[in-house]
């Protein structure tokens, strides 16, 4: 039985996927939470052997550091589903290439069976990935951000404000500010909005 825990923002979406994977033979929904801090609260406590996690949930750090691993290290650490927006994909370009055996990468366009069939391979230690990310991520070139640049720039995209942002990715208030400041500085933007704009029409977030 594959302990799965839900990491995924949205209550309906969560709630749907639960019920289709509890559904499922061989698979158990042990959890489910919304939050960044609810999901590493999460994983300590209840120590699942898949993790479905929106993109947003983890920061991109830890997923290189995670895809890194040798899966026959002896770490007992769970195995991470990354559900990512394909309009995303460039920012996890560099972790694409060596995703290894413990995370896998599936669009969040994919059917729900296809999330099924992800927690069973990744749980046997198989490689998960959806080809249509890979292309993505090198169809996405000549962005001029930094990965954390990118990250600021992707949560201000949503709406968050500065100290939201710091929160979510474990940073100071200055440093969001001093990241925001160097976007704004890369695009030519006078404001942050315009910021998001110059880099949507860009293809850069």
């Amino acid at each position: 039985m594959v302990r799965t825990l839900l990491a995924l923002k949205g209550r309906l979406v969560r709630g749907a996927l639960a019920h289709l994977l509890a559904a499922q033979d061989g698979i158990e929904v042990i959890g489910e939470t919304g939050t960044p801090h609810g999901f590493r609260a999460a994983v300590r406590a209840e120590r699942p052997d898949v993790v479905v996690v929106d993109v947003d949930m983890v920061d991109s750090e830890q997923l290189a550091d995670l895809a890194g691993t040798d899966p026959t290290d002896g770490s007992d650490g769970a195995r991470l589903l990354v559900l990512v927006e394909q309009r995303r994909a460039a920012r996890l370009g560099p972790v694409l290439a060596e995703h290894g055996r413990r995370v896998g990468f599936l669009s969040r366009d994919v059917p729900p069976d296809r999330i099924a069939d992800g927690v069973r391979q990744l749980a046997d230690g198989q490689v998960v990935i959806d080809p249509d990310l890979v292309v993505a991520a090198l169809e996405a070139d000549g962005s001029p951000f930094t990965r954390r640049e990118r990250e600021v720039l992707d949560a201000a995209a949503e709406g968050h404000p500065v100290r939201e942002i710091a929160d979510r990715l474990a940073l100071s208030v200055g440093t969001v500010r001093n990241h925001l400041s160097r976007v704004m500085a890369k695009t030519g933007a006078r404001t942050r909005l315009e910021a998001v704009r110059i880099a949507r029409e860009s293809g850069w977030i």
